[in-house]
């Protein structure tokens, strides 16, 4: 269980704050069923119901600031996804987002930048459903860790994109 105040990873919501942990009077809902009161951290108007039981939806803890810092200074060394199957690319970003790890986000990021590279140097557009999910998916990491790191999420996608650089040179 959560505590009240603390950081938690919310299913497609992103980062919120455990605001309070209570009952609700809801007509169907059992008294005694305890609920989240979630605050969104970047959407200050927003508050979300979940129940604690709730299994359908991803929440969890933040990663430590340790393993953000870990996890930055591994962005070169971490793979990219490998989508044998095209037919599958679309499912396997679900599937990618939906798990809520962070590691498997950088795997999508830099997948979903190779791919937009390479297509840009073919001459070809960008897809607008990868330029969606590379949009959700940085979206989710930076905000993560721009908490952790007491960064802005331009700052940490501007390391997140300077790892990468450096990355790409290495490999030339």
């Amino acid at each position: 269980m959560f505590e009240k105040g603390e950081y938690v990873f919310y299913g497609n919501k992103g980062v919120c704050e455990v605001m309070d942990i209570a009952t609700m009077n809801l007509t169907g809902v059992p008294k005694d069923r305890l609920f989240y009161v979630l605050h969104p951290y970047f959407s200050k108007d927003d508050k979300i119901f979940t129940p604690i039981d709730n299994e359908k939806i991803v929440i969890r803890r933040l990663i430590s600031k340790k393993n953000a810092e870990s996890l930055i200074g591994e962005i070169a060394e971490i793979e990219e996804l490998q989508i044998a199957d095209e037919k599958m690319r679309e499912e396997t970003y679900k599937e990618c987002l939906r798990s809520c790890e962070c590691r498997e986000w950088v795997r999508m990021i830099k997948t979903l930048r190779s791919r937009k590279s390479i297509r840009i140097q073919d001459g070809k557009k960008t897809t607008a459903s990868e330029d969606r999910y590379l949009k959700i998916v940085e979206d989710y990491l930076y905000s993560e860790l721009s908490i952790l790191l007491e960064m802005t999420k331009q700052e940490i996608a501007a390391l997140f994109g300077s790892k990468l650089d450096c990355n790409e040179k290495r490999r030339q």
